[in-house]
């Protein structure tokens, strides 16, 4: 994208401010968010909207050390964590609180949104999954661990199409944002 992701304008917020939006206005709480330097411009973004930024200290496995990152730091009274890529900002609060209703009714280790038949973000994983997702050598990241537990995967329709916006390309961001 030739510049950071979570910094780029989503619509007058950057992404990385819509994603904490969701979230906070979804229901979750602490919110962390997991960046190579939190004194950095992300670090300092993610404070500006309501989260915590805590550094990942070695992102070259990709995302699931970003994962492990927030996963160690998060509370020990935690029940769960979502897990949203910084290129996914458009999904709404509306999600996020269907996914926690489910998730305290007992839903399951995983519990992820869908739109139309299709799965999306953000995931939300349970703590029975923390230890497992803080295993060394996970050969495809956290998909790794979602493998196993297929079975215990809750999908949740939700009227968010957004859950599936991905932003890689420039095209992609064009084709979001930009008239």
């Amino acid at each position: 994208m030739g510049r950071s992701k979570p910094l780029l304008d989503a619509g007058g917020k950057t992404f990385l401010a819509r994603i904490l939006e969701s979230f906070r206005v979804g229901g979750a709480d602490p919110i962390l968010v997991v960046v190579e330097d939190p004194h950095g411009a992300e670090g300092l973004e993610a404070l500006s909207a309501g989260g915590v930024a805590i550094r990942n200290p070695d992102p070259s496995p990709g995302p699931i050390s970003s994962l492990q990152a927030g996963i160690r730091a998060l509370p020990g009274n935690v029940s769960g964590t979502f897990f949203c890529p910084a290129d996914h900002p458009l999904f709404l609060p509306e999600t996020v609180q269907a996914l926690v209703s489910t998730f305290q009714k007992g839903g399951g280790h995983i519990v992820t949104p869908t739109w139309e038949g299709r799965r999306g973000h953000p995931v939300l994983f349970s703590r029975e999954l923390f230890p497992e997702f803080l295993e060394d050598g996970l050969p495809h990241g956290a998909r790794s661990v979602v493998g196993r537990y297929l079975r215990s995967r809750v999908e949740v329709p939700v009227d968010d199409p957004g859950i599936l916006v991905d932003i890689d390309t420039p095209e992609d961001y064009r084709r979001h944002f930009l008239p």
